[in-house]
């Protein structure tokens, strides 16, 4: 059986197929569908329009690979938006598919299925507009509202305003010290991985388990944060499309790892989107 599943995300948006036990491939559209939502509570109308063709446009392609069922899901964005109905209705009228809008509790329970397929462990996945922790070892899940895009609409790249918003923002957790083996998944944490790689071309397998130190964090996103984002687009792994958003977003990683207390973390290729499909696998499709 051939599968098709939406991430609807909002920075990207994302298609993975999926078939008999395998991923196929994943692709991505940037379409920032959670630009300036920090500073207005609204989705725009024009990133409304470029994420629902993107969303179109990726049901098309799922229905000419001969995809049986075809499944859309949206986070943090569109659930926290005044008009997030409105999204969806676009959608729909584009191409017909429901949109699931999931909580930031599911989505942290997504992520966690995506990545540990069934280990004991934890997650930290930072999204554009929301960032979760999670951990199935101490039954511990947190989603904080704050991730790469929230924090270049609020801060630019400017360390000096973006490490007060968020150590704010992490004072909110409270872990327990043990959370078990953690992952990072989402676009932060595979391009920070490709940058420490020096990645010609992103390699999923190279990606996955890739281990970065909390030193290396460190590291990243001092060099980051020191240059333009012109100057980023031209590092080795650098994905030219989250340039913009990348600095703060390593920022952010590199201080949650010291406020989880955490060595090292293992990039994970798995993440939400294998999460969906395992949900859905579950209660039969």
């Amino acid at each position: 059986m051939k599968v098709a599943v939406i991430d609807i995300g909002s920075n990207s948006v994302r298609l993975m197929l999926w078939a008999d036990g395998t991923t196929l491939y994943k692709k991505i559209n940037t379409t920032r569908l959670g630009e300036g939502i920090a500073l207005s509570g609204r989705l725009s109308s024009a990133a409304i329009e470029r994420s629902a063709q993107a969303v179109a446009a990726f049901c098309d392609e799922a229905t000419r690979e001969g995809a049986e069922a075809t499944f859309a899901f949206a986070t943090a964005a569109v659930r926290s938006a005044e008009n997030g109905r409105a999204f969806c209705a676009r959608v729909k009228e584009l191409c017909g598919l429901d949109v699931d809008v999931v909580s930031g509790e599911t989505e942290a329970k997504l992520g966690v299925s995506g990545a540990l397929m069934g280990e004991e462990g934890g997650i930290v996945d930072i999204g554009g507009a929301c960032t979760e922790v999670s951990s199935t070892k101490c039954g511990f899940a947190v989603s904080l509202n704050i991730g790469a895009v929230r924090l270049y609409d609020m801060c630019g790249d400017c360390e000096d305003k973006l490490f007060p918003v968020i150590e704010e923002k992490i004072a909110e957790i409270n872990a327990p010290t043990d959370l078990g083996k953690m992952y990072a998944i989402g676009g932060t944490a595979t391009t920070l991985a490709s940058v420490k790689l020096a990645l010609k071309t992103y390699d999923p397998n190279r990606i996955q388990g890739c281990v970065i130190t909390r030193s290396e964090a460190k590291s990243l996103a001092k060099l980051l944060l020191s240059k333009t984002c012109e100057e980023r687009k031209v590092i080795a792994g650098m994905d030219v499309r989250r340039a913009d958003v990348i600095a703060g977003a390593a920022l952010l990683f590199y201080m949650l790892m010291e406020k989880l207390d955490l060595r090292e973390i293992t990039v994970s290729e798995r993440d939400n989107l294998e999460g969906y499909l395992n949900e859905k696998m579950r209660r039969g499709l």
